[in-house]
């Protein structure tokens, strides 16, 4: 992993969910030497939810020193990184919450991060998705 590029954490509130975005990012990012990323999805149990404990620990496994981009599905997600982001130090710094589609800013966040994109390319590109228009 280059110690330049900036990581991305997908968290959704199930675990199926967010390690299928992160496999379908890796595949359509085309391969090679891909920036860090790391799916958070769920409850510590298994079931449905949100955990701070894996978002915290997805964080600090992609931070190569860049920022890491963190990614969110629904509404709790988007609270549990919040609170983190609040409290300063529980994760990486350096660290953004990004508004964007789940799916679409997956991959456009992680095709940027790998070619080298820094934090505000990487948010950006991911943000965009919500345009990609589908009809």
């Amino acid at each position: 992993m280059s110690a330049d590029r900036v990581g991305i954490v997908l968290v959704s509130h199930s675990a199926a969910v967010a390690a299928a975005v992160a496999e379908l990012a890796r595949g359509l990012a085309g391969g090679g030497d891909l920036a860090p990323l790391a799916a958070a999805g769920g409850a510590p149990d298994g079931g449905l939810g949100t955990s701070a404990d894996l978002v915290t620990a997805a964080a600090r496994d992609v931070d190569a020193g860049a920022g890491v981009a963190v990614l969110v599905d629904l509404g709790s997600a988007v609270l549990t990184v919040k609170a983190l982001l609040a409290e300063g130090d529980e994760l990486p710094e350096g660290t953004r919450l990004v508004d964007a589609p789940f799916v679409e800013g997956a991959v456009a966040a992680l095709v940027t991060a790998s070619a080298g994109g820094d934090l505000a390319a990487v948010t950006a590109a991911a943000s965009e998705a919500y345009g990609y228009r589908k009809v």
